[in-house]
């Protein structure tokens, strides 16, 4: 059965505090529709979605379902996430009553499909890049809508409506679900092994990222970045030459700065509104999106330059004399390496204190010796254990043995509370957290010590 968008009246999200299904939870309140859903904690993005007016029920229970959904109609929209466990009660309860179910990715792709789409995928950065895409087209004027991966601090929301018919998607390789999309421009940021529990191996990974170039439309264009194994019409690069690249890379007063080189010429002294190596790669994409479709430089320049980033993606929490509290998303060994080398090249005087939680028991194995390796370069390192979001324990894969294999001189094994005494007792002046599971929630509490001392 082929779904009418505008024929939908009411939708229901199951796994709606995810953030591409809150994404859609926003969209379709934007558009009038009653929107309801099921998420199985409550977190600061719940709580945010309820106050605009949104109803979310926290417990798996057939009861909690408002009978406005119980029988299937054109008028109403069901959506769920892969991550919802199998045997989900509200998921098997809108099966059971004749419900078609559609993966956020299936929407999303229906969406886009009849406007000017530019998709952004990786298995790292293309959170920042589309945001970073959507501003620089919000900013300049030329405008968009965009679904987003993270909440961008210019707009404090994941996703944006535009007066236009172009739209700016995060690309997602997770299950798959890019390969619903179209793209008149495709960006790949990285492809690294990530996924594995998914994909099985590399090389299947690679070939579902050649499975999405191939989605582009006739006469798109593929950007893609320098030393990647996909062919495209641009390459791009941070760090050395490519078809548009960096140069003169270069920290003053503690912010980035750099040149940008393309076919069509030279942007000299743009300033990146956020820190990090990583992000002027991410910008020389950005850039290359916004040339593509005649921005101008100065219009260019003035948006970077007011780009804020997306919460938790390198967040200066704690910025003072006397400490900087640092926020960070990161859960892939290439992730934190560009994390904590742009840190070292940030403060390169200061002990670096790292607090980092692993993300999934099948990552921590997959990649356990280049953790190790990575978070081996910290002054000091507070592990804490292994966040199992999907899955259930590995026999023999937890933090003590990603511990044994790092070489760091200070490094211990800490729960969150032990990470908040630390904080206090230590009053360290640089400290980062890093991680992709619950270690957010150790965010205000740090906050509140180092700003209150």
């Amino acid at each position: 059965m082929r779904m009418n968008l505008d024929a939908i009246k009411q939708v229901y999200l199951i796994g709606i505090g995810g953030i591409g299904m809150s994404g859609l939870a926003r969209y379709f309140k934007h558009l009038g529709c009653e929107v309801n859903g099921y998420d199985r904690t409550e977190t600061e993005l719940t709580k945010t979605l309820v106050k605009e007016g949104i109803s979310i029920t926290y417990l798996d229970d057939v009861n909690s379902i408002d009978s406005i959904f119980h029988q299937p109609a054109a008028a109403t929209l069901v959506i769920f996430t892969p991550a919802i466990p199998k045997d989900s009660k509200i998921k098997a309860f809108f099966e059971s009553q004749g419900h078609v179910l559609y993966k956020r990715s299936q929407v999303l792709g229906i969406i886009s499909e009849s406007r000017f789409t530019i998709a952004v995928a990786g298995t790292h950065g293309k959170t920042t890049t589309s945001t970073m895409v959507a501003h620089l087209l919000k900013d300049s004027g030329y405008d968009c809508s965009a679904f987003l991966g993270g909440i961008s601090s210019n707009y404090d929301t994941n996703v944006l409506y535009g007066n236009n018919n172009t739209v700016v998607v995060e690309a997602d390789e997770f299950d798959r679900s890019f390969l619903t999309l179209h793209p008149n421009i495709a960006i790949v940021t990285s492809s690294d092994a990530d996924h594995l529990d998914i994909y099985g191996d590399k090389s299947h990974l690679l070939e579902s990222f050649q499975l999405f170039l191939d989605k582009v439309v006739d006469g798109g264009t593929r950007i893609i970045r320098k030393g990647l194994e996909f062919k495209g019409q641009i390459s791009y690069s941070g760090q050395e030459v490519a078809d548009a690249y960096a140069s003169n890379v270069h920290v003053r007063e503690g912010e980035f700065f750099f040149d940008y080189q393309d076919a069509n010429g030279k942007i000299e002294d743009i300033h990146l509104g956020i820190p990090g190596i990583h992000n002027v790669e991410n910008a020389v994409a950005a850039i290359t999106v916004a040339r593509l479709l005649g921005i101008s430089t100065e219009a260019i320049k003035t948006a970077l330059t007011t780009f804020k980033g997306v919460k938790r993606r390198f967040e200066y929490i704690v910025r003072t004399p006397e400490v900087v509290y640092i926020d960070d998303y990161a859960h892939h060994p290439e992730e934190l390496r560009a994390f904590l080398t742009s840190m070292r090249k940030l403060y390169p005087t200061k002990k670096l204190n790292v607090v980092f939680q692993p993300h999934l028991f099948t990552r921590t194995r997959d990649f356990v010796d280049g953790f190790a390796e990575v978070l081996s370069t910290a002054d000091n390192l507070l592990l804490m254990e292994i966040y199992p979001a999907r899955e259930l324990p590995i026999e023999g894969v937890n933090s003590s043995w990603l511990l044994d294999k790092i070489t760091a001189q200070h490094k211990q094994i800490v729960t969150a509370e032990e990470v908040l005494d630390f904080a206090r007792n230590e009053r360290p002046d640089l400290i980062v957290t890093v991680g992709a599971g619950d270690i957010d929630k150790l965010v205000k509490p740090l906050q509140a010590i180092f700003e209150h001392a």
